[in-house]
């Protein structure tokens, strides 16, 4: 079925006859080119690109915004990779300046949320080479062990390319280890830009894009979904963006594994490339609305609201955005050490319900996997605040 598009889509784009057949595209569900896709970066302007955007989010979701109940696990933040961009971790010979959760440490933050409706766990941090394979495999059996019912989406591609390579394990070995001892998904952190003249740059000790491919490929065939994400919004310019993008949607195309696009937005505070000014709430909300035309296969697009802040995320919900993350509810260290809009990122559910009906969407309660939890549109926010089991 073709979508409905708004009129002024069409007669804005009328100034430029290639704007006008990727407005055609959108309409007919046809998927948009590389060359659409640059020239939508270059030339679309944002009530353009966001109209179309906006259309195809209302086809695949209507006015639903999808969030979840999880908690954050970061276990250190001594790494011994040093990205440019990385504001949060502490080189390997500087540890002293970081922290090392134990097990036990880990273990009491999961207990910590005990009783309460919680439904994933979501577990990265830096890459200790303490922290190895059997380390993680460990903490993935306790958690299982107290807590069958808790979804555990862990690591970066990142993370287990270390801990495979220290383990002398194949990838595919690696990941089938994991999974056996508890693991349910993978994030889609580290992904950074795949471009090698952009990577080359900015984290060229890490594992490359294909190799971060390869992982999530391998994640796919074990039935385990995966995220993906993109770091804009430094030095790459367009073609890298959608360079990037164009693989993901490839592997997409060949495995159906991912769940969700998340791009993530650079900050420039206490890293490397601090001298590099962040984009505009403008660009950022042209990158959702680009993402959403150019990622066809991709079920969900997703705002990571502690990076962009609260009103920022809200607005994304109009520029191809169905889900805005979830509670999080501790003290993620990751962005706020970057200079991210929350310095302490965390919102229970009626705030979270309260910021998705003020822009006119549906709050639905989702699992990691997409599986509605609780429809909460209809609900009160004060019968949200004062019931221990909603809120």
């Amino acid at each position: 079925m073709a979508a409905v598009l708004p009129s002024d889509v069409f007669s804005e784009s009328q100034l430029d006859p290639a704007l006008v057949k990727i407005a055609d595209k959108v309409r007919r569900n046809e998927r948009i080119t590389d060359e659409d896709a640059i020239l939508l970066f270059e030339k679309g302007s944002l009530s353009f690109v966001g109209s179309l955007a906006n259309s195809i989010r209302e086809r695949l979701h209507g006015d639903t915004t999808y969030f979840n109940r999880n908690f954050h696990i970061e276990p250190t933040n001594v790494c011994v990779y040093s990205c440019h961009f990385c504001s949060y971790s502490r080189v390997y010979a500087h540890r002293d300046e970081g922290w090392e959760l134990s097990q036990q440490q880990m273990m009491d933050i999961v207990k910590s949320y005990d009783g309460k409706p919680v439904t994933e766990v979501h577990v990265v941090g830096g890459v200790h080479p303490k922290m190895n394979l059997e380390f993680f495999a460990e903490l993935m059996r306790s958690i299982k062990g107290h807590r069958p019912d808790l979804h555990i989406k862990g690591f970066t591609a990142v993370e287990l390319d270390y801990m495979f390579r220290k383990a002398k394990k194949t990838v595919e070995e690696g990941m089938a280890y994991l999974h056996e001892a508890g693991l349910d998904s993978l994030p889609g952190g580290g992904a950074e830009i795949f471009h090698p003249e952009i990577r080359e740059q900015i984290c060229a000790d890490k594992i490359d894009g294909t190799g971060w491919l390869h992982i999530h490929e391998t994640a796919h065939k074990l039935g385990m979904n995966t995220n993906a994400t993109m770091l804009y919004g430094h030095i790459e310019n367009y073609s890298h963006r959608v360079d990037h993008m164009s693989r993901l949607r490839a592997l997409q195309d060949k495995t159906g594994g991912f769940n969700t696009f998340i791009p993530l937005k650079f900050r420039n505070q206490q890293n490397d490339m601090s001298h590099i000014k962040e984009s505009t709430v403008i660009e950022d909300m042209r990158m959702y609305a680009i993402a959403r035309i150019y990622m066809d296969n991709f079920p969900h697009l997703k705002a990571y609201w502690p990076m962009l802040g609260r009103h920022n995320a809200q607005l994304t919900l109009s520029f191809g955005v169905n889900d805005i993350d979830g509670t999080i509810d501790d003290t993620t260290k990751i962005y706020s050490m970057a200079g991210s809009e929350e310095q302490t990122p965390s919102m229970n559910t009626a705030q979270l319900v309260t910021l998705i009906k003020q822009a006119r969407r549906k709050p639905v309660e989702r699992g990691t996997l997409y599986n509605v939890i609780r429809d909460y549109s209809e609900l009160d926010v004060k019968e949200i605040e004062t019931n221990p089991l909603l809120n």
